[in-house]
């Protein structure tokens, strides 16, 4: 198996509680461990945090930090963390979510009988409170030639990529909220593989907060920068961008509860409120 590391950022407003389970997650629970874990500290932090953080570091000397001395964003971090990670396959994982036990497994296993592969993801489950109940599945295609053109091909937080592929097509870009998008895009433009698996080997929370946040002008700036950048790397024509301006813009200018059906009822696979068991993946510490 390759070794790899894993690339996460953490500010100041995510919960304590929830990093714990993130980084139980990824060091605790999976049958394939990081060689490394790369924690982007992205501005001072709260003691809550910084408590979780030090007792992660005291178990796994694998964990280290990036410490920024102010609040970049998340591209600014996720790039000072991958200058940081010392492997060529870097996994990304966010710090309010949750891997599943075989995730790195699978993918490694992927990725080494693909060995042309560049940004390999995979499905996730959402679910609201209870990370036992799913309430939808977002899945990303195989072949990603048609969907990159309307929707971003790879589900950001599942991603496993080569730090080499990413360095050569820029690293990570500013465009707010969209910076995983931007990225592939211009992978994608050189001609670089990507692809993702069809099981769900990652959770995420999705409520009406997180909803919320997807609309607004600041998102439609960025929406416009994304078709911009479709464009002039000619992976959309005029009529393309036209048709994607008025359909992606609209939907951030929308009501929340509006956005919310769409979501749910268009951009997923929905699932019946699936209760899983709920020792299945929850071990102890």
């Amino acid at each position: 198996m390759e070794s790899f590391s894993v690339l996460i950022s953490v500010y100041i407003q995510e919960r304590a509680d929830l990093l714990d389970r993130a980084l139980r997650s990824i060091l605790v629970d999976q049958t394939v461990k990081p060689t490394e874990v790369v924690l982007v500290e992205d501005g001072p932090l709260t003691p809550e945090l910084y408590t979780v953080i030090e007792e992660y570091r005291q178990r796994f000397p694998v964990l280290v930090s990036v410490k920024l001395t102010q609040n970049e964003g998340l591209g600014k971090a996720l790039n000072a963390g991958l200058k940081a990670c010392r492997n060529e396959w870097i996994a990304r994982m966010d710090s309010d979510d949750i891997s599943l036990p075989g995730r790195f497994e699978q993918q490694l296993q992927y990725i080494v009988t693909h060995p042309d592969i560049d940004v390999l993801g995979c499905a996730i489950d959402e679910f609201t409170s209870d990370e036992n109940m799913i309430n939808a599945t977002r899945l990303c295609p195989e072949r990603v030639n048609s969907y990159i053109k309307f929707r971003s091909p790879v589900n950001h937080p599942t991603a496993f990529f080569r730090k080499s592929s990413v360095l050569k097509a820029g690293g990570y870009q500013h465009c707010l909220f969209m910076e995983d998008y931007h990225l592939w895009i211009r992978m994608y433009a050189l001609g670089m593989k990507i692809t993702s698996l069809q099981a769900s080997l990652y959770r995420a929370r999705m409520d009406m907060g997180t909803i919320r946040r997807r609309g607004g002008w600041k998102y439609m700036r960025s929406e416009a920068a994304i078709q911009s950048l479709l464009k002039r790397k000619h992976i959309i024509s005029l009529p393309r961008f036209c048709l994607n301006m008025v359909v992606r813009c609209s939907a951030r200018v929308i009501p929340s509860r509006l956005r919310a059906y769409i979501y749910k009822s268009l951009l997923r696979k929905p699932v019946q409120a699936t209760l899983l068991p709920a020792n299945l993946y929850n071990n102890t510490k």
